[in-house]
């Protein structure tokens, strides 16, 4: 009963996350051509009409749109979402150069944007280990201390967390502490000390709202008959949250942990780009900046990849931690 009620949960969940997908990247389909001539967005504003004309034919674009979308639905699946048209060797297949069938492996956008996703899991997990070894402890700490001076300082500093901005915040970390003391750099990929400053700037976010729902799931718990029976025997009560309360508050933490989790994900976009952090954010910046269609729907696709998986595990934990999904009893 309870494996079957588990197995049914996954399959929707999955199934859920599979249709996300593709409506997402439909969106993002459409959109690439709908802002302008993707062949003229390759080219540049400067190429002749028969360059363009020809680009197009390379492309498919003269092809229905049904059949365009037929295409890009079935390479999806197959993980075979096109060329890259300027990054690497590709620029040679679209100038004639080389044939398409002799052009190296190298220019596949998905192999491209799949050789940066190590730098983006290792900044964004980093990211989301350091928020929660710092927000966790400091938010149960607040609930067990209601409205004393400790639980007023971290919730100043939760709401200083969700109000700051990260480029901004990126910025001065960088003049302060690359700059102004010379003590990390500025940029790049490689060492501990290069991830120091990305994963503060990410952190900031994460760090204040775990610490917001953990003090307010743990003050709803601690008010409950069974703690007040367990002080009354003289059990502490930092034992009681961290023994007790925090597990039969864990789910509502467990969601805003995969909710921030994604959120890095979607974050890293602008901070790998701010620090020269070579992931698949700074790919997508790239791409958007050379207009390589291609290139934007595989790091796209990689980004909601990343995030549905995300989602999903955070889906499957809930079976871990309430009988009712277990039981299949949520939808």
């Amino acid at each position: 009963m309870i494996a079957s009620g588990r197995i049914s949960y996954f399959l929707r969940r999955l199934l859920g996350s599979i249709v996300l997908l593709v409506i997402v990247l439909s969106v993002v389909f459409i959109a690439n051509r709908q802002i302008g001539d993707p062949a003229l967005m390759v080219l540049g504003v400067n190429a002749t009409e028969e360059d363009v004309a020809d680009m197009r034919e390379r492309m498919g674009l003269n092809d229905p749109f049904l059949e365009q979308y037929g295409r890009f639905l079935k390479g999806m699946a197959t993980g075979d979402l096109g060329s890259s048209f300027r990054y690497g060797v590709n620029t040679l297949v679209y100038t004639g150069a080389v044939s398409e069938e002799d052009a190296p492996d190298a220019t596949a956008t998905l192999p491209i944007a799949a050789e940066r996703l190590p730098a983006t899991l290792l900044l964004g997990g980093v990211t989301i280990a350091f928020s929660v070894f710092v927000a966790l402890p400091l938010g149960i700490y607040a609930a067990v201390r209601p409205r004393k001076f400790g639980d007023r300082v971290v919730t100043v500093l939760s709401l200083a967390g969700v109000s700051i901005v990260e480029y901004w915040f990126a910025l001065i970390l960088i003049l302060v502490f690359a700059i102004q003391v010379d003590w990390l750099p500025t940029s790049g990929y490689g060492t501990a000390a290069h991830l120091v400053l990305p994963v503060l700037a990410l952190s900031l976010r994460p760090i204040g709202r775990i610490i917001q729902i953990a003090r307010s799931s743990m003050l709803d718990e601690l008010a409950k008959p069974y703690v007040t029976a367990a002080r009354g025997r003289g059990i502490p009560v930092q034992k009681i949250a961290s023994v007790h309360a925090l597990k039969n508050a864990a789910i509502p933490i467990v969601t805003t942990i995969g909710d921030e989790t994604a959120t890095v994900v979607t974050g890293v976009i602008i901070i790998e780009t701010v620090f020269g952090w070579p992931g698949i954010g700074a790919l997508t910046v790239d791409a958007l900046k050379i207009r390589d269609v291609p290139l934007i729907e595989a790091t796209v696709f990689l980004l909601v990849v990343m995030v549905l998986t995300i989602n999903l595990i955070v889906d499957l934990l809930y079976t871990v931690l309430s009988p009712r999904v277990r039981l299949g009893q949520q939808s």
